[in-house]
């Protein structure tokens, strides 16, 4: 106890040797012997932080999972296409000119009412008409120059007998007979030449009637003026490139939709299908319309590959305007009366839960707050709901389509999970 008190005593102190025959007692530093102390304490005190924030977090998140689930409801599934394409008259008529010329009289504008041979513009016809008089009188000639070598025939036909009845004779030699023989064949050619030329004569003034007639710009159908290219004083030129004059729908009660679908979806698409589409000057309006044809003629832009299926549709109030852009969604496909769930539930998969296996189908259905997989076999899908074609759901059940963990947490949506 001595030593002890004495050790107690003196430290701090400078030491005193030990009494003779003793050991000295070797000690730590005092400031490493602190720095050891802390090290132990700060390595207790993450321990049990770590401890305590994995029971907090273990308790807490189980506690505050909220499901987000949608019923399983009975309906109609339509799958079907969307496409965009142009509102446009069934049948457009362009009317041109066959002849070249100015624009003396025009007598249709837009959306003029025509019928059929009504009279929309005429081109100046005198050139043609100066062609037309000199053709017809050279007809003329030619049926004079006709009437002449008939009477000359008939002459060469006198001649020609009565050389036959005096060389019977021996009256005349027989070289006269010959000639005049001769001479009424050359007659009787002269008809033929005659008559040919006639016709002939008759095929020119014919040509320069008809150019004189497309003088005349005619409507060829009944039916609505729907664009004028042309106005009074305008040279036409028709040599190379029939210009167009004009635009004549012929009933814009029936118009169609050229709609642009793309390769991957034509495949679908098949006469009679049904369709709806929607215009910008309608936005709540949508029109129904039937595929008429699916056009085998491929439109290829900027690599990107496109059929023309075209929608008819009646427009009997004429709300549809030509040149319209039309959104249009065609129906592949429909069921109706079937078992149907929201797509997301197919792609939910519970926090933890491993990933979904390609093939099957599986759902997790809320039953006494406990989420339960169901299996289930696919059927027709919109893009938004799935028909169920097999599996152990009925009409009301509560199927998975997320969760929410914490307040401050966001909604998982059932984007599967890598497993872990």
């Amino acid at each position: 106890m001595n030593k002890q008190l004495g050790t107690a005593a003196t430290e701090g102190k400078e030491a005193l040797p030990p009494p003779p025959g003793e050991q000295p007692v070797r000690r730590p530093p005092a400031p490493r012997r602190f720095a050891v102390r802390r090290g132990i304490v700060i390595a207790v005190a993450v321990v049990l932080l770590a401890a305590a924030g994995g029971a907090w977090w273990s308790i807490g998140s189980g506690d505050t999972v909220r499901y987000e689930t949608a019923p399983v409801t009975t309906g109609r599934i339509a799958r079907g296409v969307n496409a965009t394409g142009t509102v446009n008259p069934e049948l457009t008529i362009i009317v041109g000119t066959y002849v070249s010329g100015v624009i003396q009289e025009l007598h249709c504008d837009y959306n003029t009412e025509v019928k059929r041979g009504q009279i929309c513009a005429r081109i100046d016809g005198r050139p043609y008409q100066s062609i037309v008089d000199q053709a017809r009188a050279n007809l003329a000639v030619a049926r004079a120059q006709l009437e002449k070598d008939k009477a000359s025939l008939e002459y060469a036909r006198l001649a020609f007998d009565r050389m036959a009845s005096l060389v019977k004779t021996n009256a005349v030699s027989k070289d006269a007979y010959d000639n005049a023989h001769s001479t009424y064949d050359q007659a009787v050619a002269q008809i033929t030449f005659d008559e040919a030329t006639i016709q002939q004569r008759q095929a020119v003034l014919d040509a320069a009637q008809v150019n004189l007639d497309y003088t005349k710009i005619i409507s060829p159908v009944d039916g609505t003026v729907v664009s004028r290219n042309v106005t009074i004083g305008q040279t036409v030129a028709a040599s190379f490139q029939t210009p167009t004059l004009f635009l004549i729908a012929t009933d814009l009660t029936k118009m169609q939709v050229d709609a642009n679908v793309s390769e991957s979806d034509i495949g679908g698409i098949k006469q009679g299908n049904k369709a709806t589409f929607t215009v910008d000057a309608y936005p709540k309006r949508a029109f129904d319309g039937t595929v008429t044809q699916v056009r085998q003629s491929p439109q290829t832009v900027q690599n990107v590959v496109t059929y023309d299926v075209v929608v008819s549709v009646n427009n009997s109030d004429l709300a549809l305007k030509p040149g319209l852009t039309a959104a249009t969604r065609i129906l592949i496909d429909q069921r109706n009366g079937v078992l149907r769930i929201p797509n997301q539930a197919l792609r939910y998969v519970p926090a933890g839960g491993a990933v979904r296996e390609a093939g099957p189908a599986r759902v997790w259905v809320l039953r006494d707050g406990v989420p339960t997989p169901v299996q289930v076999t696919t059927g027709l899908d919109d893009d938004e709901l799935t028909e169920v074609v097999k599996g152990d759901l009925k009409p009301g059940d509560k199927v998975i389509v997320g969760e929410a963990r914490n307040s401050s947490g966001g909604t998982r949506s059932g984007v599967p999970r890598p497993r872990l």
